[in-house]
Parts: C-alpha cells; structure tokens; sequence
C-alpha cells in the first residue's frame, strides 16, 4: 500500500534520529528517540512501549522539568558556586555550561512537541 506524500513539511526542530512521519517504521525510531530522554524505568513500563504518544506525553513533562532545573541552576551559579570555593574561570565556564544546555533542552523540546503532534495526528486518523 502506497502512503499519499503530503504537502506538509516537516517542522525544522524534528529530530534527525526520527524517521519521516509516514515513512516507514516511523513510530518506532520516534518511541526509540523519545526513550532516550525519559529514566530508563519509564522507558521500560509497558504502557509506554505500547503507546510512544504516552511516551511522548512523558517525555515533554521530562524535557521541561531538565529546563527548570537548568534554569536554576545558571539563576543561582553567580551566588553560589564561589562559596564552593571554585576559582572565577571555573565559574564563569559552569554559567556558559549552563546558559548553552538551556538553549539545547528548548531545541529538545521543539522537536518532542513536533514528534508528539506527528504522532497525535497518526492516532486522530486511525
């Protein structure tokens, strides 16, 4: 059975790990992308092997908390890492560290919100 090729493009945070929406297998490289950014206990609950749009759900929930705690992290550094006793460069290197992992946890979740629609309209349409 042939799939229709759509006119929709697909989004540019979509995860090159995830196989085109449509295309073959598709859910099974976004489930096995999506494992990869939950606890490896989530990974492994049935439901969520049987459903990756729970998997998904996880995923976002997951995704944003990381950003919270990156956040925080790059908000308190400046205070707290020189009681730690860190010199200045160390510090100054952990506040880039953390200002760059926040930006890259946004891009993760750009991409875990384009695979969960992808996978929400797979589902609408079954």
């Amino acid at each position: 059975m042939n799939m229709p090729l759509t006119s929709t493009r697909i989004s540019p945070d979509w995860p090159c790990q995830v196989k085109t929406p449509g295309s073959f297998d598709w859910e099974r490289s976004a489930a096995k992308w999506l494992r990869e950014l939950v606890p490896a206990r989530y990974a492994g609950y049935p439901a969520f092997i049987r459903h990756p749009l729970l998997l998904a759900r996880h995923a976002q929930i997951q995704v944003q908390h990381e950003i919270r705690v990156a956040r925080t992290a790059l908000q308190t550094a400046r205070a707290d890492l020189p009681r730690l006793g860190l010199p200045e460069s160390v510090i100054e290197h952990t506040i880039k560290l953390y200002a760059a992992e926040v930006l890259h946890l946004q891009h993760i979740a750009r991409s875990v919100r384009a695979v969960a629609e992808a996978l929400a309209d797979r589902h609408a349409g079954r």
